[in-house]
């Protein structure tokens, strides 16, 4: 039951209301209302006819409806339209055509249905096979293939890896798949034909979530027109006949294998033989068609209209360049797709006998007044945070409820509600908490969590004493997001999935062989004896021992993949020899180098741990409250990092952590609930911004967040007067100031704290070394939480070593939408599209022209170009006051064009900017770039982003890669790819200073990384007060040949670097733990673990052994196995003897032979010991010689059976006799 659909009945019984219900069935109908009534109006009329409600834009369609399914539940629809202009070459979203095809399949049994003027007049094709969604259920049958298959024609594109909506993965009797109308995918279990389990997962690790069960899961088509033959027929013909046409020819020829391709959408009336209509056309009968503020609808309409036609040309002058143009042919009739006008409209609602009624604001008049039904209702009062008017609401309350009147409070929050609660309680006004569809009782203020932002004062017609409804967003004036059915799920360390992409002719380091070429993954049957098994290898190339010889090849055994990574390093690297002393020679310099730099890093890291910290005392109830308040569900990176840094609060050493999370992660947030626990524990705070602007944005943001808590919050920049200055500096120091934030001011001298605790940096990457040093010197003694998108190197290098902890956010907040980039030449028809369709939906445009002499000329051509748009100039030599004011105004929407050079590029938060047009961006850096993008689709609207050059201008090699990449990477969370190739494209060697470029270019960056870390633990060691332990520390290949079948089956992992990514966790795994997280995954990702998998478990296990007891080689010779290298003391030696007959230890050599036990009776044709219990018996081998624990290498407890039961308690007894 909806929370406060027990509040819609009592409203629709209204006086006014119901005159309008009365009024139901009338064919045309202009009412006026005040906007606080609307979606309480809409609700009441939607309770008697099926409703569409059209609003001029998308916010306020989605808006309305939360607000509409808080009522009525899943009655309530929202429709939405495609992002993308019927005549663009790009495809809409995938969600939002789910979305769409959802809307349609539950049109009929909706009460009401929510659209903006975009979804109104685009036309959608009337009957299309494959837009109702394939329906799955726990418990039924459903053959295999068909599914498969199903979702190949509902454009489903098949993957090994499920990351996005549309995609699915098959594995086995496993169908990994991300619906298009889901916020997570499901994994659906087979049994034979039947559906045994659905799950949800994360798609950062691929694993299901606990509470994720789910009893059916529906599936809606990923593009607009699934490909029939019918359609592939048409665009087969359409090619024969267009094929001159290029761009068309491309679309129409995949369409005509049946690939979906993108832009086909603009094809569609060619394509198919049903004919387009609207929505209106698919409405049940008797529904009314509402449109909300019509006047604003139909200049939204005609606007689109205009835009759509601008775009097709804009795309014409493209193709005369010799650019791709667009899809339009003079031949074909692509107008059906082109947006309807409001008159077409109106004439289809009346043909199809669907009301057409309107909703304005009191006092705009636009029908003649006898269709006019004014609804008339008492102005409540509305504080929105004035503490007056507050008092004055809260006195009104008292004496409605003395009088025996009803009133609710609403607020998606539960903090809030129960804050509310104990301030009526403190003023003695009767309340209680509601249930879901409960009525407001009479005399009490009833409290429902529930969305609403519309507070109003209705008039029952049985009742004598009004309603009154006030919301949160009437007493604080804080718009909450609609987070009150939200799940916010607990946060838990997890392993990524970060599958090792190698492809053939990729460069990769071997630890002991050096750098090689990755050739091939391949399978290998091994003769040992009498016995063969599989195994997987990879080949590596490496340069020829002989002159002009072929290169040599390397065989690696999966189980040593912990020895290979990929190069990240310089340009090409010169290959390695095998054995040859050239590697041992550049590893050794370069240990020699990093010896230098760790003995800095771990310097500083020696007097952190010297120096005392303040411990933070555990959370205070306020903090509880204070983070309920926060607007948004949080991802599970951002509890994880939170978490993370409150634990480092809590210990007395001081904190020194790195947030890296992509532009608009949600960093903010863990500096905000980080500053209020210092500020609880009485510490103060400084948060540390590179420009002005940004430390007004945080400014705004911490008070908005600490408000009410009695926190002090001031702000130290250019921008703060000398006077307001002085008193912030006393207030650092007699303590009444709690948190400062400022950009480089607090570092100059003269700044004195009473108790400073914590010092947040943000935007790290911006800071100079000398700033560095100065925050370095603080951070001696006190927390340190930096902050950075794109790590600057030298941060991944300290983080990587463990020198400073780093937490990575790598999950996009819900509902955020990646920026859809273009890189190319510029063209002023293409700037005024893009700038004219930003406007169509009320958002604004940041224009970056880095050049401050020809800027306000620039200004005057995009005046020229768009007249409509306010278009206005920031730049960094402007006066100050003038700069704020500037931005100030953008902010509040005064300005649609901001004309700026690169100053937006940090840390600027505007949501409703989701437009960015770079000039010359050819001449910009990979980071700022990725900076500059991060700023736009901050929002749920889709952003553009448009990366021009000068046309005709030839690139450098550099500028275009970079430029590529920009274009490449540009899903969520792209910053760690950015900083990575960055590293690549200016090799690595800034990451620690000049010195030590060649060294990385030599033996690549991650084995880079690891050398520092080892020479790092070193110098801990030394300052921990540990012994140092000099021998030359390298992770020893451990070679294990025993008749064993083990490896991961295709039919098991089909994807060859999903295989490659269990190879490689089985590999690096250390202890029987590691191993239990990597079965945990593979059990949940892939399904049971077949036979030659548990062989593959218990030869790991085995390595374990080998590698405590230090062995490196176990070989099966013949009927004995060797072990390499082993050392026997004489008494070890007597026992070798006397448990295992027949053995030989060789002292020089440090080998031990022992003769291999057969199967049974060990009579002479009994076969030898293979696969689990020849390792098994290996195992006991070891632990009985080298004084190791018995383990069982199938995991289980105890030992093997038979023979080795034997050498179980010789061993046991050995222990007893120490």
């Amino acid at each position: 039951m909806s929370t406060l659909s027990g509040v819609l009945d009592i409203v629709s019984a209204d006086r006014a209301i119901s005159g309008a219900i009365k009024s139901i069935g009338e064919e045309d109908l202009h009412l006026t209302a005040p906007e606080d009534v609307k979606p309480w109006l809409v609700g009441a009329l939607a309770l008697h006819t099926p409703l569409l409600v059209v609003t001029p834009s998308g916010r306020e369609a989605e808006d309305l409806t939360a607000e509409l399914k808080a009522m009525m539940g899943e009655k309530a629809l929202f429709y939405p339209a495609w992002e993308t202009l019927p005549h663009e070459r790009l495809s809409p979203g995938v969600d939002i055509i789910g979305a769409q095809a959802r809307g349609l399949h539950k049109l009929p049994t909706a009460q009401v249905v929510v659209t903006a003027a975009r979804g109104l007049a685009q036309p959608l094709v009337a009957e299309v096979e494959g837009r109702d969604p394939v329906t799955i259920k726990v418990g039924e049958d459903y053959p295999f293939d068909e599914l498969v298959a199903s979702l190949v024609f509902r454009a489903y594109s098949r993957v090994d890896l499920v990351a996005a909506r549309g995609e699915f993965a098959v594995r086995g009797g496993i169908i990994d798949i991300f619906p298009t109308t889901a916020d997570n995918p499901v994994r659906v279990e087979f049994w034979g034909d039947e559906v045994t389990d659905i799950t949800t997962f994360a798609v950062a690790d691929q694993r299901t979530y606990q509470d994720g069960e789910l009893d059916k899961v529906e599936l809606y088509p990923a593009r607009a027109l699934p490909i029939t033959d019918a359609v592939k027929a048409k665009a087969a013909e359409l090619a024969r006949t267009h094929g001159g046409n290029q761009a068309l020819a491309q679309i129409v020829g995949k369409v005509a294998e049946g690939i979906a391709a993108d832009g086909m959408e603009t094809l569609i009336p060619v394509l198919t033989d049903s004919p387009l209509v609207t929505i209106v056309d698919k409405l049940p009968k008797n529904a009314h068609v509402l449109l909300v503020d019509p006047e604003r609808i139909r200049t939204r309409v005609e606007d689109l209209r205009a835009t759509d036609t601008e775009f097709l040309q804009a795309g014409w002058e493209l193709a005369a360049m010799g650019g791709e143009g667009p899809v339009a042919h003079k031949d074909l009739d692509l107008e059906p797709s082109s947006y309807r006008s409001l008159k077409s409209l109106e004439v289809t609602a009346n043909k199809t006998g669907h009301p057409l009624w309107m909703l304005t604001p009191p006092g705009m008049l636009v029908g003649d007044d006898a269709h006019t039904l004014p609804l008339e209702f008492t102005e409540p009062v509305h504080p929105r945070g004035d503490e007056k008017k507050i008092t004055a609401l809260m006195s009104q309350l008292l004496a409605h409820t003395l009088a025996g009147g009803a009133a609710a409070y609403i607020s998606p929050q539960k903090a809030n509600c129960a804050r509310f609660a104990e301030k009526l309680h403190e003023r003695g006004i009767a309340n209680v908490k509601a249930n879901p569809g409960m009525k407001p009782v009479a005399g009490k203020v009833t409290i429902y969590q529930a969305f609403s932002h519309s507070g109003a004062v209705f008039n029952p017609q049985e009742s004598a004493t009004p309603l009154v409804v006030v919301t949160e967003t009437d007493v604080t004036g804080n718009r909450v997001g609609d987070i009150a059915g939200a799940k916010r799920r607990k946060a838990k360390k997890r392993n990524r999935v970060d599958p090792l992409a190698l492809k053939a002719g990729d460069y990769v380091v071997h630890e002991t062989h050096g750098i090689g070429r990755f050739v091939k993954m391949t399978e290998r049957e091994v003769r040992t004896g009498e016995d063969t098994s599989r195994r997987e290898y990879i080949v590596l190339e490496y340069a020829p021992s002989r002159r002009g010889g072929p290169p040599d090849q390397l065989y690696v055994p999966m189980e040593s993949l912990d020895l290979l990574s990929k190069y990240v390093g310089g340009e090409k690297p010169t290959m390695s020899k095998m054995g040859g002393s050239d590697w041992k020679k550049t590893k050794k310099k370069a240990r020699g180098a990093v010896k230098e730099i760790a003995a800095e890093l771990v310097d500083l890291y020696a007097k952190r741990r010297a120096s005392p910290g303040h411990a933070c005392a555990p959370d205070s109830p306020w903090q509880a409250e204070m983070e309920d308040n926060f607007p948004y569900v949080e991802t599970e990176d951002q509890m994880l990092a939170i978490d993370a840094v409150k634990h480092d609060m809590e210990q007395p050493v001081p904190m020194d952590r790195v947030i890296i999370g992509d532009v608009g992660y949600g960093k903010t947030e863990v500096a905000v609930r980080a500053a209020f626990k210092a500020v609880q524990d009485g510490k103060q705070v400084a948060v540390l911004v590179p420009t002005t602007l940004l430390a007004q944005q945080h400014e705004a943001t911490f008070r908005e967040r600490m408000d009410g808590f009695g926190v002090t919050i001031r702000q130290l920049s250019r921008f703060t007067p000398d006077k307001e200055a002085k008193e912030t500096l006393k207030g650092l120091v007699d303590g009444s100031v709690d948190v400062v934030i400022g950009t480089h001011r607090l570092l100059q001298t003269g700044v004195q704290w009473k108790d400073l605790g914590l010092v947040i940096v943000d935007e790290e990457q911006r800071f100079g070394v000398e700033h560095k040093e100065h925050i370095k010197a603080l951070r001696a003694h006190v927390d340190v939480l930096t902050m950075s998108a794109t790590p600057i190197p030298r941060t991944l290098e300290m983080s990587m070593s463990g020198i400073r902890e780093m937490t990575t956010i790598l999950t996009p907040p819900q509902d955020r939408r990646p920026v859809l980039t273009y890189v190319g030449a510029q063209e002023d028809k293409q700037v005024a599209a893009a700038i004219r369709r930003e406007l169509l939906r009320d958002g604004q445009v940041f224009y970056v022209h880095n050049r401050v002499k020809s800027i306000e000329e620039r200004a005057r051509q995009l005046r020229e170009l768009v007249p409509e748009a306010r278009i206005v100039v920031a730049h960094g030599q402007m006066s100050e006051e003038q700069l704020e004011k500037t931005v100030q105004g953008f902010w509040d929407r005064e300005y649609d064009v901001l004309v700026c050079t690169t100053i937006v590029e940090t840390g600027l938060d505007i949501a409703n900017a989701n437009t960015l047009i770079v000039e010359n961006a050819h001449h910009m850096g990979l980071s700022q770039l990725h900076q500059l993008r991060g700023r736009v689709g901050r929002s749920r609207e889709r952003a553009y982003a448009y990366f021009l050059y000068p046309k005709g201008l030839v690139l450098t090699e550099t500028s275009y890669e970079r430029l590529t990449t920009i274009a490449q990477n540009n899903d969520m969370g792209a910053g760690m790819a950015v900083a990575m190739k960055d590293l690549e494209m200016r090799g690595a060697g800034n990451v620690l200073g000049a010195e030590q470029s060649g060294h990385i270019a030599g033996v690549g960056f991650d084995l880079y990384v690891r050398l520092v870390e080892e020479a790092v633990e070193a110098f801990r060691a030394l300052a921990d007060g540990k012994p140092l332990d000099a021998t030359d520390q390298q992770p020893t290949e451990i070679r294990v040949d025993l008749p064993v079948d083990a490896h991961i089956p295709e039919d098991y992992i089909n994807s060859e670097r999903l295989r490659l990514e269990i190879y490689r966790k089985l590999a690096a795994s250390r202890t029987e733990e590691d191993l239990a997280q990597v079965i945990e995954e593979m059990t949940d990702r892939f399904g049971a673990l077949p036979e030659p998998v548990l062989r593959l478990l218990s030869v790991t296990r085995l390595r374990h052994v080998a590698r405590r007891a230090g062995i490196s080689d176990i070989q099966l010779a013949g009927t004995r196995v060797k072990l390499h290298p082993v050392e026997l003391a004489d008494s070890k030696q007597v026992r070798l003897k006397r448990l295992y007959p027949g053995s030989s230890y060789r002292a020089a050599a440090k080998t031990v032979q022992v003769k291999v036990p057969k199967q049974g009776a060990q009579r002479v044709g009994d076969s030898q010991l293979r696969d689990t219990s020849v390792v098994q018996w290996v195992a006991d081998v070891i632990a009985s010689l080298c004084d190791q624990e018995n383990i069982d290498v199938t995991g289980g407890a105890g030992g093997g059976e038979g023979t080795t039961k034997k050498v179980i308690s010789v061993g046991g007894g050995h222990a007893r006799k120490k």
